[in-house]
C-alpha cells in the first residue's frame, strides 16, 4: 500500500512538473512574440529622424510618404507640414508628365500655406521662399496666372532676409509675366550681382528692349553674342538685335543678324518671320509673304507670320 501511495505521489509530481515546464514554454514563447511585435512596430513607426535622415540622404519621395503618414495622424504637425511641402516640391520637378507635377505642386502649396503660419520666425523666410517658387512652376503649366501669388511669397521671403542666390531671378521672371518690366529689370540687376549668366543678360535685355530702351538692351544683347557658347542663347540674342535694327530701320545689320541665325539653325521660324518684316518694311509684299510662309512651314502657329499674313491676305 505504501508503495502505491509513493507511485502515485510521484506520478502527480511528475505531471505537475510536466504542466510547469509546459507553462514556462508557453509565457516564452508568447514573451518572444510580443517582444518581436514591439520591435516590428518600433521600427515600422514613423519619426522625425527617419524624416531628416531621408532629407539627408535626397530622397525627397521617400520624405513624402513619411510625411504623409504623420499628417494623417495630425493634419497640423507643423515639421510634418513643411518637409511634406517641401518634398512635394521638389518631387514635382521630377516629374515627367504635367498632371503629375501639377498635383505634386498642389500640394506643395497648400502644406506650406497651413505651415507657414504656425512655423518658427527664422523659418518663415524659407517657407516663403519655395512657396512662392512652387507658385511660379505652377504658373508655367496652367492655363492660369499664379505670379502675382509667385511675386507675394519670394518678396516675403525677402523681407524676411531670406535671400538665396536665384530669389531675385525667379522674382525678375514673375514681374515679367506680369508685364511689370520696370520691377523685372530690377529683379534681374540685383539677380545678375549675385551670379552673373548668360540667360540673366537675355532676360534683362528682353525687358529693356520691352521699356523702348533698346540702346541699353543691345549691349546686353552684344556681350551674349560675343562670348556666349550656348548656340540656343545666342540665337534668340541675334533675333532680338534683328528687331531692334528693324525698329532702327537699319536693314542690312537686322537681315545680317537674322542670316547669322539661319547659319547654325536652318529651321528658326523667328529668322525667316524676320526676313520676312524686312522686306516688308522694304516694299516687297511678294518676298515678305514667302519668309512668312517659310516661317508657318516650321511653325504652323508662329503667332507674328500668322498676323502678318492674315492682315496681307
Amino acid at each position: 500500500m505504501l508503495n502505491s501511495n509513493v507511485i502515485k505521489r510521484k506520478s502527480k509530481l511528475g505531471r505537475n512538473l510536466t504542466i510547469l515546464i509546459s507553462a514556462a514554454v508557453g509565457f516564452a514563447v508568447i514573451t518572444v512574440l510580443l517582444i518581436k511585435m514591439f520591435q516590428g512596430n518600433f521600427q515600422d513607426r514613423v519619426t522625425n529622424r527617419k524624416i531628416v535622415d531621408a532629407w539627408n540622404q535626397y530622397d525627397y519621395q521617400k520624405v513624402n510618404e513619411l510625411t504623409a503618414v504623420l499628417l494623417e495622424e495630425n493634419p497640423f504637425n507643423n515639421f510634418a507640414l513643411v518637409y511634406h511641402g517641401f518634398s512635394s516640391f521638389y518631387v514635382a520637378l521630377s516629374q515627367l508628365d504635367t498632371l503629375s507635377t501639377q498635383n505634386y505642386l498642389d500640394d506643395a502649396i497648400n502644406s506650406l500655406r497651413i505651415a507657414l503660419y504656425s512655423s518658427k520666425s527664422k523659418l518663415k523666410g524659407q517657407i516663403a521662399y519655395v512657396l512662392g517658387k512652387a507658385y511660379f512652376y505652377k504658373n508655367t503649366i496652367t492655363s492660369y496666372y499664379y505670379s502675382d501669388l509667385a511675386i507675394k511669397y519670394l518678396e516675403e521671403a525677402k523681407n524676411s532676409g531670406y535671400k538665396p542666390d536665384d530669389l531675385y531671378e525667379y522674382l525678375g521672371l514673375s514681374y515679367a509675366a506680369l508685364d511689370m518690366t520696370m520691377e523685372s529689370i530690377a529683379a534681374f540687376t540685383e539677380a545678375l550681382i549675385v551670379r552673373e549668366s548668360y540667360s540673366l543678360l537675355l532676360s534683362i535685355g528682353e525687358q529693356y528692349y520691352k521699356a523702348g530702351q533698346e540702346n541699353v538692351a543691345k549691349q546686353y544683347l552684344y556681350r551674349i553674342v560675343n562670348d556666349c557658347e550656348d548656340d540656343n542663347l545666342v540665337n534668340k540674342s541675334l533675333n532680338l538685335l534683328g528687331l531692334i535694327y528693324i525698329d532702327e530701320k537699319d536693314y542690312g545689320k537686322a537681315r545680317e543678324s537674322f542670316d547669322n541665325i539661319l547659319k547654325k539653325n536652318q529651321n528658326s521660324a523667328d529668322a525667316f518671320y524676320g526676313i520676312g518684316v524686312i522686306y516688308e518694311k522694304q516694299g516687297d509684299l511678294v518676298k515678305a509673304r514667302s519668309e512668312w510662309r517659310k516661317a508657318l512651314k516650321i511653325h504652323v502657329n508662329h503667332p507674328g507670320a500668322l498676323a502678318k499674313m492674315a492682315a496681307y491676305n
